[in-house]
């Protein structure tokens, strides 16, 4: 444990401006306090990290990071406000960060209380990887994705809770030199990914394997990889995380990738943001499949449909049933001039509906699936025994 305070030190006031409150987290390395920030009025989280060796190029290289961690700005991330470096106590530099203060609990208290639904697991998901996406972007590893580093935040009532990622870049902060020479490990042993338990070089694949420890654990209730340090982080080289059955089929493949062993493997923030906002759609308010567009057929004619008016013709004239040797009839009036004017307007007329009827059939002929043919709308007169005689002479 760490001392509340550096000895010798007879004031509670950091940096001259953040009077510390009551203690509100404890870890290996640091210490979470509830402070006030005198200058502006407001209430913050101070999160003061254990004493280190007075060494200029190290707190030079601290403060680079610091001042890195200071540009993020995403809303599931918790801001950060200031940082700095209480020297109060000359030989015993220890950094320090001043955060927002967020009210409400931790995802590892609310797994304590009970199992996250799937719905629910879905909107903390995503809001988690929507923030490493942006972080990965930047070229920044969180290192220690954790139940207890994800904040969860009641913006208003009647909504679901939103996450927010704490204690972001912290293992880029401190020393790792000197965490590794006393044996230290950087993150927690529970849920480091195969690569940071040997030691190996970390990409954002390692967030990625870590996030999908934490949502297996929300799912089952339990820690997948327990025991002591060294026990956790060698288990998971000798066996893969055990995904329930009973989980949708989308919800095992996402957490089998998510904690793949090969880092190349496992998808990005960004895709994976996207599956989780996908899985928040339950199947009875998906979309179902369009069905296919079927071609209308219309009914045929009647066989014996309307005659059709043409100039000089009566309606009167009885429907063409002569052969093609059949005389004309006559209707008694003489054929002049006109009327043969008349005749080849009407049988342009016909000729073009013989032409378009023509075109259909062939359609037709070709087409996968035949149909009954449509009759003819029947024409009377000289004109109807032209058209019988021509559509005769076609026939094969």
């Amino acid at each position: 444990m760490l001392e509340e305070a550096p000895s010798g030190v007879t004031t509670d006031v950091l940096g001259g401006r953040y009077r510390l409150g009551e203690v509100i987290g404890r870890g290996g390395m640091s210490s979470v306090y509830a402070a006030r920030d005198q200058n502006l009025g407001r209430d913050v989280a101070l999160k003061l990290f254990a004493p280190q060796a007075a060494d200029a190029d190290e707190l030079k290289r601290q403060e680079a990071e610091i001042r890195l961690l200071a540009a993020l700005n995403h809303p599931s991330l918790v801001t950060l406000f200031d940082a700095g470096v209480d020297t109060r106590v000359p030989d015993q530099p220890r950094p320090y960060l001043t955060m927002e203060l967020v009210e409400g609990q931790d995802l590892r208290s609310r797994i304590r209380h009970s199992r996250v639904p799937l719905d629910e697991l879905s909107v903390i998901g995503a809001g988690v990887a929507d923030a490493l996406a942006y972080v990965h972007g930047l070229g920044i590893i969180h290192r220690d994705i954790k139940p207890a580093n994800i904040l969860l935040v009641q913006v208003r009532p009647g909504e679901p809770v939103r996450p927010k990622l704490t204690d972001f870049g912290i293992a880029r902060i401190v020393d790792g030199t000197r965490l590794t020479a006393t044996g230290t490990m950087v993150g927690t042993a529970a849920y480091l990914s195969p690569e940071q338990a040997m030691g190996s070089p970390l990409a954002p694949a390692s967030d990625i394997y870590s996030l999908g420890l934490v949502l297996l654990e929300c799912i089952k209730g339990t820690v997948e990889y327990p025991g002591s340090a060294v026990e956790s982080a060698v288990a998971r080289l000798h066996r893969a995380p055990e995904i329930p059955h009973g989980l949708p089929t989308e919800w095992q493949h996402l957490l089998a990738s998510m904690t793949a062993l090969e880092p190349l493997e496992r998808p990005s923030a960004a895709d994976l943001e996207v599956a989780l906002r996908h899985a928040l759609v339950s199947p009875q308010s998906a979309p179902a499949d369009l069905a296919e567009d079927q071609t209308r057929i219309l009914p045929a004619l009647p066989a014996r449909a309307p005659s059709i008016l043409l100039p000089g013709l009566s309606e009167t004239q009885p429907t063409a049933r002569t052969t093609a040797k059949s005389p004309a009839r006559h209707t008694g009036r003489p054929v002049g001039a006109r009327g043969r004017r008349r005749f080849r307007i009407a049988a342009a007329l016909a000729a073009a509906v013989l032409l378009g009827s023509a075109a259909a059939v062939t359609v037709a002929a070709n087409s996968p699936e035949t149909h009954d043919v449509v009759p003819y709308p029947a024409v009377t007169g000289p004109l109807g025994e032209h058209l019988v005689e021509l559509q005769r002479s076609v026939e094969p």
